[in-house]
């Protein structure tokens, strides 16, 4: 059958006036950090977030103070998360093998996993501190090898961030420095007297972060391209409509342009889900982000069966899919464009988000049609290395490489492979000089 919205929402446009308008405001941010280092970062600093202090990089000392200040029970519980986030990202690490394989008589050809030398691990603050993302970044990064990870996290309305200071000293990181928004990631990103240059950087952020990280691309390596959070649930008649609710909303609380997704083919479920949500919006603490989110972005699509509810929910890409059916293990077959799944009513994106070990930091906006999320892989470097110790495998591998280069009119290219069929085999190069 035809979808049919029981709640639609216009579709998500990536340049009307105001994406002009991060960009052009990161881009002067960027092009001033690039000039005036850490003078710019300092009165950024001042103007954003109104935090100008003697130094921007926590020591050690302040870092114990801090540290020392968080409850008992939230550092048992930071450990145990990042005990957690450190064994699946362990996990993905032996997943990944170096070799060297001698493909034929004397010809050697290997593969390395190298970590970039240094990694800028970027943590929002604004108005929660997501002390998750510490997790996410630093331990993942601790895990791939990086040697040096430098961490920027904004203070929240003019005070430190204590539990995300702690997490991210838990966490591993070598430096951490009490900074936000585009400047942050621009000094990380071009370095300035006070904070080194990184090779790559990790971690949400807000609209400005996002288009930071995009237009620094390529002079740095990023993690991925990152917009608002996304939540679609895959929901059956089976399916519990209060837990339906309940989680659309715990992700439509992360901003007012947080797109929630239902698909089902059980229209009763989807009405009481509905009317769920709209009783919880009454009363919820954070209904200033979440109502909006569900007002402007919310979605509810019925459809004539499961199957097409996974066609569907594949061409929306979405970051968190949440599968709440009879059997929801059948999305790991029929379903590709997703940053991560979610299966049956034990689970739900909050523990993805949280606690439960995987990384939260995720495809967004359609990118999960292309790339799947952070993961200990995005801090390695896969390179490769050959080797040819026979020499008669040199002489047969320089007559094709002449042969494969004059194709293409690569004449030097022709002529690296004439020199060793020549020193190797006595193949005659009319176009040596006459002295050689």
């Amino acid at each position: 059958m035809a979808v049919r919205y029981l709640k639609s929402a216009p579709a998500v446009t990536h340049d009307d006036a105001g994406s002009r308008g991060v960009r052009e405001t990161v881009a002067g941010v960027i092009a001033d950090v690039r000039s005036r280092g850490d003078e710019a970062v300092r009165e950024y600093s001042e103007k954003f977030d109104n935090w100008s202090p003697e130094s921007f990089r926590l020591s050690a000392e302040e870092v114990e103070r801090i540290v020392g200040g968080v409850p008992a029970q939230v550092l048992d519980d930071i450990r145990t998360v990042q005990a957690r986030v450190r064994n699946f990202a362990q996990l993905q690490k032996d997943s990944l093998h170096d070799f060297e394989t001698e493909v034929e008589p004397g010809v050697f050809l290997g593969q390395k996993n190298i970590p970039v030398a240094a990694a800028g691990a970027y943590v929002p603050g604004g108005r929660y501190p997501l002390v998750a993302s510490a997790h996410m970044t630093v331990v993942t990064a601790k895990v791939a090898g990086v040697a040096r990870v430098a961490a920027c996290t904004p203070p929240i309305r003019g005070e430190i961030p204590a539990a995300t200071i702690a997490a991210l000293h838990l966490a591993g990181a070598d430096e951490i420095y009490l900074l936000g928004g585009t400047q942050a990631v621009a000094a990380m990103a071009l370095g300035t007297d006070t904070i080194g240059k990184v090779d790559l950087l990790a971690g949400p952020g807000n609209a400005y972060v996002a288009e930071a990280k995009r237009q620094l691309f390529g002079e740095v390596g990023i993690d991925l391209f990152a917009g608002p959070t996304e939540i679609l649930v895959i929901a059956d008649g089976d399916a519990d409509p209060f837990f339906v609710a309940v989680d659309l909303l715990s992700q439509a609380e992360h901003g007012p342009d947080s797109p929630a997704i239902l698909i089902t083919d059980s229209e009763p479920l989807a009405r009481r889900a509905m009317e769920f949500i709209d009783e919880l919006l009454v009363d919820m603490p954070t209904r200033d982000y979440a109502a909006p989110a569900w007002r402007d972005h919310g979605v509810v699509a019925l459809v004539g069966d499961l199957a097409e509810a996974f066609a569907l929910a594949d061409s929306y890409a979405a970051e968190h899919v949440q599968v709440l059916t009879s059997s929801p293990r059948d999305a790991l077959a029929a379903m590709r464009n997703y940053g991560a799944l979610f299966l049956g009513e034990g689970t739900c994106v909050s523990y993805g988000d949280k606690v439960i070990g995987t990384n939260h930091t995720l495809p967004t906006r359609g990118a999960a049609r292309y790339t799947g999320g952070l993961w200990v892989g995005k801090y390695l470097k896969t390179v490769t290395y050959q080797e040819v110790t026979s020499e008669a495998a040199s002489v047969e591998l320089g007559r094709l490489c002449g042969r494969a280069a004059r194709v293409e009119l690569f004449e030097g290219h022709a002529r690296s492979g004439d020199v060793r069929a020549h020193k190797y085999a006595g193949d005659p190069i009319p176009w040596a000089p006459k002295d050689l």
